[in-house]
């Protein structure tokens, strides 16, 4: 046999091993994760697939009622489903040992987003319970993580008992009020996502507090920022559909699509970039000085404002060949972006620790988008200006990096 069919052996034979190594356990309890190298796994991504649905039924809520009070229900159903998805992602950062009881906890978990995507639309009808539903199932599987974490890793025991006593009231909170009527139930899902974000917070400042895999971390939220970015691209795709391709849709489309790219650009280049330094500089400090909290957080109302620039950018496609945007459109866009812009310039500022970058940009795009939002301009100018305005801000967040203003690490 050759030198190079005994190489080939060898690497054949590396490669079996691998995938016996990638082969699922029956039972292997969870343990705290430690490896250097953590990334995303496939059952993430998958999970992952539920909240792109989940996210594109709140899209439609806004599409349907552009005002003062479908912005509001918007926002709330769709911050119950990051804090879902949040909540569920820091128990696998910590805890994921892939083996199938840990699988079955997470897909118990993804069937309760399906749910609450299907009912997000009718929270106000009688199928507006499976939404309810749906949150608790999801309440109920982290429970059962945890409660594994608790009895198989002594040293997380004061972190994983928080964080049971949150998912708990906030399950029984959310099954109460499935018998309390309108509006009153609203309320009871606020004081029960309330509980539920409590208690984790607290357990980040005990002195034993299981820390977050820090490099986990910003990856999967960085993923979560791309799935929330993809509804912009849906967006231009659905509105270069139904405005069949007229010459000024394709145009609005054209700029919609820059503007989405751009968005893009300034969270991976800049304002994530500069979170995730900082992350990595506190090391296992993060968790005990609270930035591993707050770089969590902010990005609600940075997926928020993302999502709603979605919604924003289809109306302003399909109607491209129109003279005019609808009030509703344009402020949807302009404050939308300028929610986005103001939360990346405090992650930013906070975490990367330089104010004075963050206010050159993205900091000074915030009253410039809601400016554009006040002029009752065509489609296509009105995204033509949008998409100059976050272009102009990659080139300055691009000035402001080689400047030492901004710096940054590749998530």
């Amino acid at each position: 046999m050759t030198n190079a069919e005994d190489q080939l052996g060898e690497d054949e034979r590396e490669h079996l091993d691998e995938e016996e190594a990638e082969q699922v356990e029956p039972v292997r309890p969870p343990d705290l994760n430690q490896e250097s190298n953590r990334s995303a796994t496939r059952l993430e991504l998958f999970f992952d697939l539920a909240f792109v649905l989940f996210v594109a039924r709140c899209a439609d809520v806004l599409a349907k009622d552009e005002t003062w009070s479908g912005a509001a229900v918007f926002a709330a159903v769709l911050s119950i489903g990051w804090w879902a998805w949040a909540s569920a992602t820091l128990y696998a950062n910590r805890f994921d040992t892939d083996d199938a009881v840990f699988r079955l906890i997470t897909l118990t978990a993804m069937a309760g987003v399906v749910a609450m995507a299907a009912a997000v639309d009718k929270i106000d009808e009688p199928t507006g319970r499976w939404f309810v539903i749906g949150y608790v199932i999801i309440r109920l599987a982290l429970i059962a993580g945890y409660v594994r974490a608790w009895r198989h890793v002594p040293k997380a025991r004061s972190t994983a008992r928080l964080y049971l006593i949150g998912h708990g009231l906030g399950a029984a909170i959310w099954l109460v009020s499935l018998a309390v009527p309108a509006p009153a139930r609203y309320v009871l899902w606020g004081v029960g996502v309330l509980a539920d974000l409590v208690w984790p917070t607290a357990a980040a400042r005990l002195k034993d507090a299981v820390p977050l895999h820090l490099e986990h971390l910003p990856e999967r939220f960085g993923l979560f920022v791309i799935l929330v970015l993809g509804e912009s691209v849906a967006a231009v795709v659905t509105g270069l559909h139904d405005g069949e391709w007229k010459p000024a849709v394709v145009v609005t489309a054209v700029a919609a699509f820059v503007v989405a790219a751009a968005l893009w650009w300034i969270y991976f280049d800049l304002s994530g970039g500069a979170a995730k330094r900082r992350l990595a500089a506190e090391g296992d400090h993060a968790t005990k000085h609270g930035v591993h909290d707050f770089y969590v957080y902010v990005h609600l109302p940075l997926a928020v404002s993302l999502a709603a620039v979605a919604v924003g950018l289809e109306h302003a496609v399909l109607h491209g060949a129109d003279d005019h945007l609808t009030a509703g459109t344009r402020w949807v866009l302009g404050i939308a972006t300028a929610g986005y812009l103001l939360s990346a310039a405090v992650m930013q500022g906070q975490l990367g620790q330089r104010i004075r970058g963050a206010v050159v940009w993205p900091g000074a795009g915030v009253p410039l988008a809601l400016l554009i939002a006040l002029l009752d301009l065509s489609p296509a100018v009105t995204v033509g200006l949008f998409a100059v305005l976050t272009v102009g801000g990659v080139v300055t967040g691009f000035l402001l990096h080689r400047s030492g203003e901004v710096r940054t690490a590749k998530i």
